[in-house]
């Protein structure tokens, strides 16, 4: 019985399950049967195929990460041979090959915690190293029984073999790595023997702030001149002070690593107590510090080597606060506003459009991770693809690590266009898990295609209880409740402007524009992008100027239609900019066919099962979705009825109600109010539990066994 290293829970071994994942692996054995599936290890890269890379695990297994598992394309990778990596062990096969995962963190300070992983089971690296020094001490020992005692104690004090004798269990391989936090140790004490401890934690040797003040009858040292982060880059190998706050606390197996945020970006900075042990533990997430230390660059990125870190109060504090909040403010809101073209659905909500980039261009600043969520449909998707495409190069601008944009950035598509319990209630626990794992802030949550009715206010008040800003861009007519449950909102209902022309994306392109003004160019064909039919002139116009025609633009539309069906939980985030932004191989074309293959051939049966049916004047055209579609396949029913009206609808008033075992969908030439079509339904069948979903523009549910009478009801509400 041990206690984990994480979190001190007693357990058999070293980690407990839950956080066996936030561990490091080193593999010590020499068989694939010794691993053990759904830990991270530290790899080799050996080489790659067109399938996929091989990673040697340790000095005698190689395993295969298949490109399936990459969240990027194999040739975007950055690895060359011989490179250190980290993946995730998924399986090991009968035939002994090994299956790899891939590793969001790729630096070992990311994780947690280390351990070597062993036929004997997992040790400490610790522990690892004496093993292999004992060793071989004895092999040396029989090699020179001659040698004094003295020389044999230097020798074990440096840990280092004999010369002329292998070293056991690979240790020539893993020594160096395992003993750095031990030498770093060593190196501080050594420097703290040989040059006095300067006052205060400042550099003796470093310029006078001039408003640097030393208390009466105080001896103190000169104070460094304040640094801001954009200019480390010039700085590798200087010793600098920064000011600002922390934006996050990440305990690895070895240093203590903070970010600070002053108002120029981001940076890692390393704080070493010992190896695995919390350093200034009273220092914490929102905490004004003021931080002196060695820049340094590790792995392509910068990082400042912590020597002294002093939390800000009174006066200094204030300054600080006072210098980030200024340029925040500043930065944050767009230099100008200059909407995508002249649009007037847009233009009523132009000052909305402004409070959202601003609110999103805070976010970025403030060093917040941004979630994205949005409807799982060709709208959803393009909508949230270009606030995609105006956030990615802002992280990559404001932070010094490489893969800031996987840490601070997630689009995650929705079941459906409501923000209910069920996605609440992931975003706060994934939100959760980000913040006691990696002492992350708690992030900005942006609806798009979504989120703009009364049935998403219970999902609001969860994150509104743990502090998580909220943001809607919606092009569906909205609930007036909805304006005070989030921070903005951009919907056009909400300025009684006609909303029968705009769709989310038009909404969110404009959002974007703002929130980067340099991705303008790349947002402009969007819009088209969005509309099923009747799209305003001016969107048409634009699209074609930067080179997308009429057909450019309907491949795009239904290759993200397509797209967006399949895996509709994922991103498809290399995917959808293929399709958008840089498709030079006609990607979209090839998409587009199958889309309408697919779709002609649900059509064609939909067509042929349609029930006419009368509704006062009205011709009603009634399909059981539910006997005569696909279910979970392509196309989903929304995307079918639309469709279906589409094709039938004449130049009178035309309705299609698709009638699913639960559900009941309308499409109508005059838009339907579905809230009180809904109501009606429910006062005219009391027993069916009806309820609408989406509000006047969604569905509505009821129980299966009053199917039929919900369908009358319906239509003599339609009449």
């Amino acid at each position: 019985m041990g206690n984990c290293i994480i979190c001190g829970k007693p357990v058999d071994g070293l980690v407990c399950t839950s956080h066996e994942e936030d561990v490091l692996f080193e593999f010590d054995g020499t068989s694939p049967s010794q691993l053990t599936p759904e830990r991270y290890y530290r790899g080799t890269v050996d080489g790659y195929a067109d399938f996929g890379v091989f990673v040697d695990i340790g000095d005698h297994v190689t395993g295969l990460l298949h490109r399936s598992e990459l969240d990027r394309r194999l040739e975007s990778l950055d690895w060359d041979e011989g490179d250190t990596v980290y993946v995730q062990v998924l399986d090991v096969r009968d035939n002994g090959n090994v299956d790899l995962g891939w590793s969001i963190r790729q630096r070992e300070r990311e994780f947690r915690g280390k351990l070597v992983d062993s036929p004997d089971g997992e040790s400490l690296p610790e522990e690892a190293d004496d093993e292999s020094e004992d060793k071989a001490e004895s092999a040396a020992d029989s090699t020179d029984s001659s040698r004094d005692q003295s020389q044999r104690q230097s020798d074990t004090d440096s840990s280092e073999p004999a010369d002329d004798q292998p070293v056991a269990n690979g240790g020539d391989k893993t020594a160096g790595a395992t003993q750095q936090y031990a030498d770093a140790e060593s190196e501080v004490e050594t420097e703290s023997e040989s040059e006095p401890e300067p006052a205060d934690g400042v550099d003796a040797n470093a310029d006078v702030d001039a408003d640097a003040q030393a208390d009466p009858g105080t001896e103190t040292e000169p104070a460094l001149n304040r640094t801001t982060v954009d200019t480390l880059l010039e700085q590798v190998g200087s010793i600098v002070r920064l000011e600002g706050e922390i934006t996050s606390v990440r305990q690895t197996s070895g240093p203590t690593v903070f970010e600070l945020r002053d108002e120029t970006g981001t940076v890692e900075c390393a704080a070493f107590e010992e190896a695995g042990v919390r350093a200034y533990p009273d220092v914490e997430v929102e905490d004004l510090v003021a931080l002196e230390g060695e820049v340094e660059k590790r792995h392509g990125d910068l990082q400042v080597e912590t020597e002294t870190l002093e939390i800000l109060d009174g006066d200094e504090r204030e300054t600080v606060e006072t210098r980030l909040a200024d340029a925040i403010e500043q930065e944050a809101r767009p230099d100008s506003v200059d909407l995508l073209a002249d649009h007037d659905a847009v233009e009523s909500v132009h000052d909305e459009i402004v409070e959202a980039a601003t609110t999103v261009r805070r976010a970025v600043m403030e060093a917040r991770p941004i979630v994205i969520r949005h409807s799982a449909t060709a709208d959803g998707y393009v909508a949230g693809a270009a606030i995609e495409r105006a956030v990615l190069p802002l992280i990559r601008e404001k932070h010094t690590r490489d893969d800031a944009e996987y840490h601070y950035f997630e689009r995650r598509p929705l079941d459906g266009r409501v923000y209910d319990m069920d996605a609440a209630t992931g975003d706060v626990t994934s939100m959760l898990q980000a913040r006691d794992r990696h002492g992350e802030q708690l992030p900005l949550v942006v609806l798009v295609d979504a989120g703009a009715t009364v049935e998403s206010e219970d999902g609001y008040d969860l994150l509104e209880l743990y502090g998580a800003d909220r943001l809607v861009i919606d092009d569906s007519r909205a609930d007036a409740e909805v304006a005070d449950a989030v921070s903005v909102a951009v919907s056009p209902s909400l300025a009684d402007a006609d909303v029968s022309d705009v769709t989310s994306s038009a909404l969110a392109a404009n959002v974007a524009a703002h929130v980067n003004d340099d991705v303008r160019a790349d947002l402009t064909h969007l819009p088209a992008v969005s509309y099923w039919e009747d799209a305003p002139g001016v969107y048409t116009e634009i699209a074609t100027d930067a080179g997308y025609d009429e057909t450019a633009v309907s491949e795009r539309r239904e290759a993200v239609a397509l797209e967006a069906h399949y895996q509709s939980y994922s991103d498809k985030r290399e995917l959808v900019i293929d399709l958008l932004f840089d498709d030079s191989g006609d990607l979209a074309g090839h998409v587009s066919e199958q889309f309408r293959d697919k779709l002609e051939t649900e059509l064609e049966t939909a067509r042929q099962n349609l029930v006419t049916r009368s509704a006062g004047d009205l011709s009603v055209a009634v399909l059981d979705t539910d006997a005569f579609t696909h279910r979970f396949d392509f196309p989903p029913t929304e995307l079918l009825l639309d469709a279906l009206f589409r094709r039938e609808r004449d130049e009178g008033t035309f309705v299609t109600v698709g009638l699913d075992d639960d559900e009941l969908h309308v499409r109508a030439t005059d838009p339907v109010d579905v809230r009180a079509l809904g109501d009606s339904i429910d006062e005219a069948v009391p027993d069916a539990g009806t309820r609408v979903v989406g509000g006047r523009d969604g569905h509505v549910e009821f129980l299966t066994g009053e199917r039929d009478a919900v369908l009358e009801a319906a239509l003599e509400t339609l009449a």
